[in-house]
């Protein structure tokens, strides 16, 4: 995009002619706009002609952008409503690894969007300039890429919610005996001394394996919910 920094030269009121240009630069360009909005740019010919802090942002958004692009890939291939991707936990691991991307992807833009603002900063507030040398402004761009940033980490906070219990699993209560039992979930479902007991996936309650056939061919032919559709 352009305008990255602007700067306004003239247009100062009492003068004989007033006359106006804006000066203005991006990632790959330097121009001026007169107020005939004529505008003239000029390129930037070779690489090492071109400033270090504008190498090194473009360097940190194309990290950025292919980390995003590698991140977009894993969450497509978790969801839900893909077929690809092997079992849910599988997916979840997936969409995990989208999270992590995408929160490195929004670190690496956001260091180079602050890097641009730090420079452009500090010569809009320098005491002294150099002869020849504009204080400039931030542009637009600037402002909707920091709020793009945010809006990454906000997606990935999001995606980090939907897997992370289903990845790590809090324990919980068990009623055995009359008093409660807290147990990991590596061993519900173990034989005990009197009997064993697994989890009614109908009524999300414990029963005997003394029970009924009736009542455990149910529960095997009701569709699971995961946890992840039940927060969504």
């Amino acid at each position: 995009m352009d305008y990255w920094r602007v700067s306004q030269v003239g247009g100062q009121g009492g003068s004989f002619i007033i006359k106006v240009s804006w000066y203005w630069s991006n990632l790959w360009k330097d121009c001026s706009t007169d107020s005939k909005s004529i505008t003239s740019c000029k390129d930037y010919a070779v690489l090492w002609n071109v400033s270090y802090y504008v190498q090194a942002v473009r360097g940190l958004l194309m990290c950025g952008l292919t980390i995003g692009f590698f991140a977009v890939v894993c969450c497509f291939i978790g969801m839900e409503c893909t077929y690809i991707g092997g079992a849910e936990p599988t997916k979840d691991k997936l969409v995990f690894s989208g999270v992590v991307f995408h929160f490195v992807g929004g670190v690496s833009s956001l260091a180079a969007y602050c890097l641009y603002i730090n420079r452009v900063a500090r010569a809009t507030f320098a005491s002294n300039l150099p002869a020849g040398q504009l204080r400039y402004e931030l542009g637009p761009p600037i402002f909707m890429g920091l709020v793009g940033c945010f809006l990454i980490f906000f997606g990935a906070v999001l995606y980090a919610v939907t897997v992370i219990g289903v990845i790590s699993p809090d324990r919980k209560v068990i009623q055995v005996y009359g008093g409660p039992t807290y147990m990991p979930s590596a061993y519900r479902g173990t034989s005990m001394n009197t009997g064993y007991y697994e989890r009614s996936q109908l009524y999300g309650s414990y029963v005997s394996g003394r029970a009924s056939s009736k009542i455990s061919r149910l529960s095997q032919a009701t569709p699971r919910l995961s946890e992840r559709d039940a927060f969504v």
